[in-house]
């Protein structure tokens, strides 16, 4: 039996990691850290410098900022710089309006802005930012988490560091100090056990996500994946069958925010689109499988801290894409709405690493809908697999008869193993 004090812990990880995030989390938080650090000089900067680490230059390369119309760095931080608000987190440019973005194309124009990249601090997840105005100047960085500022100082005076959860019970895990130690079998028995009522706030995240993906019906945006899963081609070749409908509202959502779309999606461990691959295939299979609230809200609980506990290991940023994460969360929540016991679930995260394994992240930008939909995809095979007892074995390739050890060997090839791919692809997306 889970202890009251395990299940509060496990509550305070969940609702620091899955929260409300306007734009492609990496360029936001590049937003946010600038915002912090014009705040702190008090003036409007006139030069901002900017240290990144590569995994930060590669998301923030090519997807749309939300509002603007722009791709890329320039236009998040001049707008961090000029319209930003650091106490609203992610949602930090959530004033963007036309003038905003006007003022902020002038601000690029001035070439105040100056980028390069940090080749001594390991972290994959590094944003230092320096402003300066009137002789004086400020620094603000952000480490390890999109959020986590963990240097702050005016006039080469350092200043305390608050949080910057935006939940203030769950501080510990949100910075990073303390976190829970998560099992696959903790994570079942977690949001199967817990009492259904300290459950419900996730189905904002229903919400939200639901209506990112309205949002991509409603306009063309990037690709259009999701418009055209449901177009009458779409439906010529895929049918009306909820496989369909599980990918296309998935895809309309991830269209939406990665072309900029200025629509708040529920994130999960930094990540939006993480967020609506792990909530909105499990959303949508509910609904058309006609499962209760009580089991949709636990299924999604198991989706979003399967991903949270995925994360653990493999890190904020990776070389390794995140809807290879989110949807093995999917897969089990999905799998737990089948009827699934733990067992199958097991089933369903085996044929998930023995497929996805290997996926490489080459930025946040409008074709991620194509890598999410291969993802949830997946997801929907391996939990009518499991439903059958059929999954992967330990004799084949990276499986393990342990299904944690599985886990961990997915995110040991995400995070050490890939590393050099990681600069490979940083490589090739820089000299194009």
């Amino acid at each position: 039996m889970m202890t009251t004090d395990t299940k509060q812990a496990i509550l305070g990880l969940i609702k620091s990691q899955v929260v409300p995030a306007i734009g492609c989390t990496e360029p936001i938080a590049v937003a946010l850290c600038v915002a912090r650090a014009t705040q702190l000089l008090g003036q409007r900067p006139e030069h901002i410098e900017l240290r990144l680490s590569a995994n930060i230059l590669k998301n923030a390369m090519g997807v749309g900022i939300p509002g603007t119309g722009m791709v890329g760095l320039p236009i998040a931080i001049a707008l961090g710089a000029l319209i930003g608000k650091s106490e609203l987190g992610l949602e930090v440019l959530r004033d963007c309006n036309r003038q905003a973005v006007q003022a902020g194309r002038e601000y690029i124009a001035q070439n105040r802005i100056h980028i390069a990249l940090e080749e001594e601090d390991p972290d994959k997840l590094f944003i230092h930012v320096t402003v300066t105005a009137g002789g004086h100047e400020a620094q603000a960085r952000i480490r390890s988490h999109h959020t986590q500022f963990v240097l702050l100082s005016r006039d080469g005076e350092a200043l305390p560091v608050e949080s910057s959860c935006p939940d203030p019970s769950a501080t510990a895990t949100c910075d990073g100090e303390h976190d829970v130690p998560l099992t696959l079998h903790t994570v079942y028995e977690f949001a199967t056990e817990t009492d259904l009522e300290d459950l419900r706030f996730i189905l904002e995240a229903k919400r939200l996500n639901e209506g990112a993906a309205q949002a991509g019906l409603r306009d063309n945006y990037g690709h259009q994946l999701g418009k055209t899963l449901c177009s009458p081609l779409g439906r010529g070749i895929m049918g009306e069958s909820i496989f369909a409908k599980v990918l296309s509202v998935t895809s309309c959502a991830c269209d939406a925010r990665m072309a900029g779309a200025m629509v708040p999606v529920m994130s999960n461990s930094g990540s939006g689109n993480q967020g609506i691959c792990a909530t909105l295939p499990v959303v949508v299979f509910a609904q058309e499988n006609h499962n209760t609230e009580e089991e949709l809200i636990r299924a999604l609980i198991i989706s979003n801290l399967t991903a949270i506990y995925i994360k653990q290991s493999l890190g904020a940023l990776s070389a390794l894409c995140g809807c290879v994460v989110a949807s093995t969360g999917s897969a089990c929540g999905i799998t737990y709405l089948m009827g699934g016991s733990y067992e199958q679930m097991c089933h369903s995260v085996k044929n998930m690493v023995a497929n996805l394994t290997g996926m490489i992240c080459d930025g946040a930008k409008p074709s991620c809908a194509l890598k999410l939909t291969s993802g949830v995809s997946t997801a929907m095979l391996s939990a009518m697999l499991a439903m059958q007892h059929k999954h992967v074995t330990s004799v084949e390739g990276i499986i393990d008869d342990d299904v944690d050890k599985c886990i961990h060997n997915l995110t040991a090839i995400g995070s050490r193993g890939m590393d050099t791919t990681d600069r490979f692809v940083l490589d090739i997306m820089t000299h194009k």
